[in-house]
């Protein structure tokens, strides 16, 4: 299994295989509007920019399982990131990432690398995925973790 035996919906509601991202270093991450780390949709994407051109993409999955700072529809949502933050990285449909009702991409994110002390559930918003070309789970990093410092590590995966 990798990431890319996935279908997930896109933020237009359209369900598109992760297959698509195949031979991509990818960054997948959690995200809410109305949190205190929203502001990491900046250096999300400028990681993007910098990068976008060597085989390499951030997938946001809204979320609003976590203090309901995400509650707005799909269509709200790509618009808030468009016009505040210029997000042109690829965003999907919101989702749950915990419990009955989450994706099961999350479930198998969650199940290749787990999170502080060997716990599973993801705990707030912005929880990062690093995933390497060949669709397999090489990090999981927290909400602080801001993107610059993932950079070495995506760097390395793009062989620079």
């Amino acid at each position: 299994m990798s990431v890319y035996d996935y279908k997930v919906k896109n933020i237009e509601g359209q369900e598109i295989s992760l297959s698509k991202y195949e031979g991509k270093v990818l960054l997948i991450v959690n995200v809410a509007s109305k949190c205190g780390f929203t502001s990491q949709y900046e250096g999300l994407e400028k990681l993007f920019q910098d990068y976008k051109d060597e085989e390499f993409m951030i997938l946001g999955f809204p979320s609003n399982q976590f203090g309901s700072q995400e509650p707005g529809s799909n269509k709200e949502i790509q618009e808030f990131c468009r016009l505040t933050y210029g997000v042109d990285f690829d965003m999907f449909a919101k989702v749950d990432v915990n419990g009955e009702n989450e994706i099961p991409l999350y479930t198998y994110l969650k199940k290749e690398a787990s999170g502080i002390f060997g716990t599973t559930g993801i705990k707030w918003n912005f929880t990062k995925f690093l995933i390497d070309s060949k669709g397999k789970v090489i990090e999981r990093y927290g909400s602080s973790t801001k993107p610059s410092e993932i950079e070495p590590e995506i760097k390395k995966l793009l062989g620079k």
